[in-house]
């Protein structure tokens, strides 16, 4: 059954022309420099800095595969971009939510 999905999963990569290895890499590899852009948000927040810079690496970091998706990907179908347009606005909103709150904290000690 493992194998069945696996070879499923690399017959979509053929199909939209996605190397799903490469996909996964980008989207596990980018997640230690989102983080890291995290943190620089906060420390430079904290410090009364701009964050401009941190935010848009953050901003970066966490689209990163879907934009390997954008640029190379063929005949992607319409629900796939919804269903990751849904994810990214949750995860963003999601992220700004918590990074408030650490921020909040970090200002209360």
């Amino acid at each position: 059954m493992l194998e069945a999905a696996k070879e499923w999963l690399l017959s979509l990569g053929a199909q939209y022309n996605v190397n799903p290895y490469v996909f996964g890499a980008i989207y596990v590899g980018a997640i230690p420099f989102f983080l890291a852009s995290i943190a620089w948000l906060v420390k430079r927040a904290r410090a009364g800095r701009s964050t401009v810079l941190p935010t848009m690496l953050a901003g970066f970091f966490f689209v990163s595969a879907y934009i390997y998706l954008a640029i190379f990907g063929q005949d992607i179908p319409l629900w796939v971009w919804i269903f990751l347009a849904a994810l990214v606005l949750y995860g963003a909103w999601s992220t700004v939510r918590d990074t408030r709150r650490k921020i909040r904290a970090a200002d209360e000690v």
